[in-house]
């Protein structure tokens, strides 16, 4: 995967840029403001994914979002581009979210979590913390709402196995798997299976 990071956090953007390379990532363009964001946009061959701190020059808000999205259907791409932001509000990802940004990441995300988003972002996922999106139970009140099997399917999940894997593994029915996905998720108000298995490995379930 190849991602373009913009941030004039010299440090956040040198340490992200080089986490997401150890973590498997081919490529990570890191430049300092949206002005070299959106020449990059111009004259690259697609990103998979391109990640704009809020707070940086050029931004002026969400702005920056829709010159970046303008950008990338200029070059003819189809590229998702996502807000960081070391300011974080309930307002300000649903704003973003709104304005078509593929993620609301913030820069204090555990760095297995920040990975997972990336890469969810990357394949065309729309990532948001919980917190941040709706008024849920706490996270380990709804941990302990999940029934031991419920547990057992959610490790598989953050093992990056297939429902079929599970399956095989716990000796169950697929669609059983299945069923329990879809109320492990339920209850602990994730999106998606990938947004499951982030709130798992940040409250240490992996």
């Amino acid at each position: 995967m190849r991602v373009l990071l913009a941030d004039d956090h010299d440090l956040v953007r040198e340490t992200l840029a080089a986490f997401l390379l150890s973590e498997g990532f081919a490529e990570v363009r890191a430049v300092p403001d949206l002005a070299a964001a959106l020449a990059e946009i111009s004259r690259s061959s697609p990103f998979d994914l391109v990640l704009l701190d809020y707070q940086m020059p050029g931004m002026n808000g969400l702005d920056g979002l829709s010159l970046a999205q303008a950008a990338v259907r200029a070059a003819g791409h189809a590229t998702p581009i996502a807000i960081i932001s070391g300011t974080t509000s309930r307002d300000l990802a649903e704003a973003a979210l709104g304005a078509g940004a593929a993620g609301f990441v913030p820069k204090t995300l555990a760095s297995r979590a920040m990975v997972a988003a990336v890469q969810a972002m990357a394949l065309g996922e729309v990532f948001a913390p919980l917190s941040l999106l709706m008024q849920e139970p706490p996270v380990a009140e709804a941990l302990a709402a999940l029934t031991r099997r419920e547990v057992d399917v959610l490790r598989g999940i953050c093992e990056g196995k297939s429902n079929k894997e599970i399956a095989r593994d716990l000796n169950l029915q697929e669609v059983t798997v299945k069923l329990h996905v879809k109320t492990l998720s339920r209850k602990l108000g994730a999106k998606n299976r990938t947004h499951a298995a982030m709130i798992a490995r940040n409250s240490g379930i992996s």
